[in-house]
């Protein structure tokens, strides 16, 4: 069942693949599960950005994301936001730093409106909107701050696997000090959470990686597997939450350890995010969740010296509005009784 709405796609970097795999994600409409989406950019730089690539993509500017839908088939509906200065490929100017915050700040008010099922995240190059006073950690924290101040985390996903690092963008030597019980727990709630409501699990089950080797074999090869995630574990699981762990990273993510669960939490970055680039590089997808509204993105950056080349793969993007697509169907259905 489609989504009744459209959804709604974010400029991201402009010197950046942002519009070049919107383009190409509009080519490959004709796929299963991709739904109609607007993108929210430039129409005049995407006319010209086709033809520099070399593909054959009608770009049709709309005022209202209610358009895209009877558009879309014909044509990539482009609700305008206009950028300040050219875009060069590969060279991000800061100047055009506040087109792409509008991107996702225009996009956030139609999803809250009612009036776009989902918000689509292109990669951001947050360098560039540091240098124009962005004070964000990054897309993640923005979406939170819009929201509210809500608590989030970061969810990857591909078909075979999910995982939710609980402590992200930090030096390794900074995770044993920032990991809390309370942390995960917290972590664990949400993820529990949005794994009923937008991927319809009714009892998901979650799997606990530990911080050290072998889960720290009882307290021998580090105490915070027993001090800290042990009893993350017994919290969620007084919470009703069907949780398992702190197990060993090192056996739980081959194929048939990943049959016994539906998540992992993982203690920090790497942990969580080698096993799913491994598995599925070009297909994995970001999801916010927490969040009051649906959340994704591709699981890739800007790849700057790929920009202009018409090289750019694709496959992430058009997972993530899949993956958008089913969450505001299945979120659709729930309104409606």
């Amino acid at each position: 069942m489609p989504a009744a709405l459209p959804l709604a796609l974010t400029m991201g970097e402009p010197a950046g693949i942002a519009g070049e795999i919107a383009l190409k994600a509009w080519l490959r409409r004709g796929e299963g599960g991709v739904v109609p989406f607007f993108l929210l950019d430039d129409p005049e730089r995407l006319t010209a950005l086709a033809a520099q690539i070399g593909v054959t993509v009608p770009v049709a500017a709309i005022a209202a994301p209610e358009e895209a839908i009877g558009l879309f088939a014909s044509a990539l509906p482009v609700l305008p936001v206009p950028l300040a200065v050219p875009v060069v490929p590969g060279r991000p100017d800061p100047a055009n730093a506040p087109a792409v915050i509008r991107a996702i700040d225009y996009a956030v008010e139609l999803v809250r409106a009612g009036r776009a099922g989902a918000v689509v995240t292109n990669p951001i190059q947050k360098q560039t909107l540091y240098q124009a006073g962005f004070v964000h950690a990054g897309h993640t924290d923005y979406l939170a701050y819009l929201a509210g101040g809500v608590d989030v985390v970061m969810m990857l996903a591909c078909p075979q696997l999910r995982v939710v690092p609980v402590t992200v963008h930090v030096p390794l030597a900074s995770v044993p000090a920032l990991l809390t019980t309370e942390l995960i727990v917290s972590a664990g709630r949400i993820t529990a959470a949005a794994l009923r409501r937008d991927f319809g699990l009714e009892r998901p089950r979650l799997a606990v990686a530990g911080l050290n080797p072998h889960a720290g074999e009882g307290g021998t090869i580090g105490r915070e597997d027993v001090e800290i995630v042990a009893p993350a574990i017994a919290a969620l699981r007084e919470d009703g939450i069907e949780v398992f762990g702190p197990l060993s990273a090192d056996t739980l993510f081959h194929e048939d350890a990943r049959r016994g669960y539906d998540t992992a939490l993982c203690m920090y970055h790497d942990q969580a995010l080698i096993p799913i680039k491994t598995l599925d590089f070009h297909g994995g997808v970001n999801v916010t969740l927490g969040l009051p509204f649906i959340r994704t993105s591709p699981d890739h950056g800007t790849a700057l010296d790929l920009a202009g080349t018409g090289k750019a793969n694709e496959s992430s993007l058009l997972a993530a509005l899949r993956m958008a697509g089913e969450m505001a169907a299945r979120h659709a259905r729930s309104h409606n009784g």
